[in-house]
């Protein structure tokens, strides 16, 4: 097993080469010379199960492995309860739809802390998260993986910390480890080797060495203020970070196989590909 790469969503060059709809996805994809895809249903779960599974049938034959970004608007820790069970179903349709897909992930956002402490926002996010799995129990649906994603904005709750606490739950849950939205967050916080390597350390002691070589990743580089993530960037930019290349690093060297999604601004893919290709260098340097 090695990493996988690909983009969020579709790049600019996407349409530049003359592709259109999603069913053109996996041969975008393997010209781009890249491996996995995250489709993206931020602002709602709306494929139909039959093009969901086309998709998978089509990124199947070309060994692309597809994950899912669930709504934006779930909130597993709103103090109201009526927007946490509606989270529940959010999840439940985004699982549905992946599976669909032939793919076993979909990567969530747990909610904001608002008014109330990050203390009491982490419990309530956990007890939805324990609902969650529940309900993918109950609908046959437990293979699927839930991964809450590490969050850029200072008032969202998603610190490593916190989404380490929400996994620790079950060992179906797997994190998605978001470098720029850690980096944004604390400022500017991945500097050194060891910043990067902090990380990796915390997942396996954590959550063992199984979930650590099977993370999920997003990458890109993000703008910040003193609130946290302002705009996500491209690999173009040399003002903010982080910087891919220790990552690549310590996933070679950890014999880890996470995926990679790239959230470049537009260039996605082209990002991505330059990280693969750091990384399959690494195989004769390290």
């Amino acid at each position: 097993m090695s990493a996988k790469f690909g983009p969020a969503g579709n790049s600019v060059s996407f349409g530049e080469m003359g592709y259109k709809g999603s069913l053109q996805v996996p041969e975008y994809i393997e010209k781009m010379g890249l491996d996995a895809f995250e489709y993206q249903c931020g602002r709602g779960v709306n494929i139909g199960m039959d093009k969901a599974s086309e998709l998978g049938r089509l990124a199947a034959e070309k060994n692309i492995t597809l994950s899912l970004h669930a709504p934006y608007y779930i909130s597993m820790s709103s103090v109201e309860e009526e927007k946490r069970l509606n989270s529940i179903n959010y999840i439940l349709a985004s699982a549905r739809a992946v599976n669909a897909m032939g793919g076993n992930r979909i990567i969530v956002h747990t909610g904001s802390c608002g008014k109330i402490t990050r203390e009491y926002a982490l419990e309530l996010a956990i007890d939805t998260m324990k609902k969650a799995l529940d309900a993918l129990d109950a609908e046959n649906l437990g293979h699927i993986h839930i991964c809450p994603e590490t969050m850029g904005k200072v008032n969202q709750l998603g610190t490593l910390d916190e989404v380490l606490s929400l996994c620790e739950i079950d060992e179906r849950l797997i994190p998605c480890i978001d470098f720029g939205h850690l980096n944004a967050r604390d400022l500017g916080c991945l500097k050194t080797f060891e910043d990067y390597q902090n990380i990796f350390d915390s997942i396996e002691n954590r959550l063992g060495e199984a979930r650590l070589k099977s993370f999920h990743s997003h990458f890109s580089k993000i703008e910040y203020t003193t609130g946290g993530e302002k705009k996500h960037l491209t690999f173009a930019d040399t003002v903010y970070g982080p910087d891919f290349k220790p990552v690549m690093e310590l996933t070679y060297k950890k014999g880890c196989s996470p995926i990679f999604i790239c959230e470049s601004d537009g260039t996605q893919a082209e990002d991505a590909k330059q990280m693969k290709n750091y990384y399959e260098k690494l195989g004769g340097n390290l």
